[in-house]
Parts: C-alpha cells; sequence; structure tokens
C-alpha cells in the first residue's frame, strides 16, 4: 500500500526492518504513559489526519483504529518524533482503558520497580594502600 504520508516527513522517519516505529501514546493532561503500539508511515498519516490513533497489527496485519471496536478511544492532542526520528509520541485523551486487559495502562500490571523500593546508592570504597 502506499502511503500519502508527506513526504518531508516520511524522509526523516527511521524505521525498523519491517518498516515500523514504536508509537508511545501518553495521556496529554497527566503524562501517563498508556501504552506502545507500532505505526507505519500509512498509521502515522491517519493518525495525523484524523485525530484518532491508527497502529499496525504486527499479529493481523492490519490496521486498527484505538476505540473502534472497544469504545476506549484516544482522541489525538499532539504528535512528536524524538530526536533520532525513530519513535513518536502521541499525546492523546483516552476514553476508557488503553490496555487490551482493560487496564488503564499497559504498565501498571508488572511493576519491577519503585521509587519506594531503592534501597541507598552504595558508596564507593576508597581504595586499599596495601594493594
Amino acid at each position: 500500500m502506499t502511503s500519502t504520508l508527506d513526504p518531508e516527513i516520511a524522509a526523516r522517519l527511521k524505521r525498523s526492518a519491517d518498516g515500523l516505529l514504536p508509537a508511545i501514546a501518553q495521556q496529554y493532561d497527566t503524562g501517563e504513559v498508556l501504552m506502545l503500539g507500532w505505526m507505519d508511515d500509512e498509521a502515522l498519516h491517519r493518525t495525523l489526519t484524523t485525530g484518532r490513533c491508527t497502529y499496525w497489527s504486527r499479529s493481523r496485519q492490519e490496521y486498527w483504529v484505538k476505540g473502534d471496536t472497544s469504545g476506549h478511544v484516544q482522541r489525538v492532542k499532539s504528535v512528536a518524533l524524538d530526536c533520532d526520528a525513530d519513535t513518536v509520541l502521541v499525546k492523546v485523551d483516552q476514553t476508557g482503558a488503553a490496555c487490551h486487559t482493560g487496564a488503564r495502562t499497559c504498565f501498571d500490571e508488572d511493576v519491577l520497580l519503585k521509587d519506594d523500593s531503592v534501597g541507598p546508592v552504595p558508596q564507593a570504597r576508597p581504595a586499599d594502600p596495601d594493594q
């Protein structure tokens, strides 16, 4: 499929070998990271022009607009490329759950480390003059 993404934007993108960019969805007003999806040029074009997040499903090999079946819509507030032009940050207004499990975000079920669980940073020992 030929994309209608602006050629100037397309020329800047650094895609993976399969032509995709990671797209991070973030709640625009709280900064909450909601999910990670994948976009090709056409999905990015649709996201930029429709105001709704469109992703490429790697498992189904098709486009999907977040919320079309679940009602958990992502309305686009802004779209930005990172400094390397290999990741897209989409700030959205999320309605309902962002995660396919029904959770608000994809990142709150399996927390590996929290600030309050970090112990003191080990201090460097002075060099032993006898060694």
